[in-house]
């Protein structure tokens, strides 16, 4: 996606001119571990113009292979747009804002019957996903269902974030499609892991409100992924992260994990941010990377939340440190509790 921002943290109707940037939840991910070191590919649909060229340069720059990337002529997606959304940063107490403009975007007006699934897994061992991608169109949640079933044909392994966003589907919509999703999952990441599953006798009864709390203790977080485990056990690991909002400007993130039969708990983590948006792609890339090279438990957990906390310090959406070692270090830092 494009991403267009007012500067100098600046109102929408105040703004004369707009920070151009370019992201998306999958994206944000295969450029961070790409910057970390890890191969990366990028599968999308964009315009064969120059606003969907520059978004796969930008990637590409980044290191992430993006030849499976297909720009779409008007023909294939008669409105040719690539989607956008526009971002009013928080400042102390007034909180950050987007708004969306993604309807009839490349993406979504593609038919995915003529891309070859066999083709575009093979070769690789790991493959992920988010709930935003499904919630963009009809054709987008088919296709992401069939490379799900693929992926588990091929034995790669399949990581999902349900990344639920309220102004792209109802909390409803999320949980159906999401549901759908998690036979498939071997990894499982999200804010808001109630919005998961289906089963009128749990927690989800058609309002969060009546599942866990966004900000659980460890007894009502390491209930739910007992849950989670016993009704999916094909879940090899799940992680959350936790937010703790001081003020638009400074807050404080920590995150669960159940993984190996044990729920973790991390450190907390406080910070003042410069740029939030990207903080949860930042913590699932942070895991898979940990994941990918055998960290132990705590340090995976404790890892991931470090790579959220510097992608606050770095303007755009992606986590662009490609410097481990950087990451390890906050890993490492002794900080107070939670407020």
């Amino acid at each position: 996606m494009l991403r267009l921002t007012p500067p100098n943290y600046e109102k929408i109707r105040m703004a004369g001119s707009f920070e151009a940037t370019y992201g998306g939840s999958e994206a944000n991910i295969a450029l961070s571990l790409a910057n970390l070191g890890i191969d990366s590919t990028f599968f999308s649909v964009v315009p064969n113009n120059s606003l969907g060229k520059s978004a796969i340069r930008m990637l590409r720059s980044n290191d992430v292979h993006c030849s499976p990337v297909i720009l779409s002529t008007p023909e294939e997606t008669p409105t040719h747009r690539l989607g956008t959304y526009y971002l009013e940063t928080g400042y102390g107490i007034r909180p950050s804002k987007v708004t969306y403009d993604r309807k009839h975007s490349a993406i979504t007006e593609y038919d995915f019957r003529n891309v070859d699934i066999d083709k575009l897994l093979e070769g690789f061992n790991w493959i992920h996903l988010s709930g935003i991608t499904p919630a963009l169109s009809q054709s987008c949640a088919e296709f992401m269902l069939l490379c799900l079933q693929k992926a588990k044909e091929k034995n790669l392994i399949v990581s999902f974030d349900g990344n639920f966003r309220s102004t792209l589907w109802t909390w409803n919509e999320a949980r159906d499609f999401c549901t759908q999703c998690l036979p498939y999952v071997d990894v499982l990441f999200g804010i808001e892991p109630y919005h998961l599953w289906k089963d009128e006798n749990d927690y989800s009864k058609g309002d969060w409100k009546d599942g866990i709390p966004l900000q659980p203790n460890y007894e009502q977080q390491d209930d739910v992924f007992t849950r989670f485990v016993s009704k999916y056990p094909n879940l090899k690991c799940i992680a959350r992260h936790v937010r703790y909002a001081h003020s638009g400007s400074e807050n404080s993130l920590m995150a669960y994990m159940w993984y190996q039969g044990h729920t973790f708990e991390s450190k907390t983590f406080t910070f003042n941010i410069l740029d939030r948006v990207g903080g949860g792609d930042a913590f699932a890339s942070g895991f898979i990377y940990a994941m990918m090279n055998n960290y132990k438990p705590m340090d995976m957990i404790n890892f991931a939340v470090a790579s959220s906390v510097i992608k606050h310090t770095i303007h755009g959406d992606g986590n662009i440190t490609d410097d481990v070692e950087s990451i390890q270090s906050i890993m490492n830092m002794n900080y107070d509790i939670k407020r």
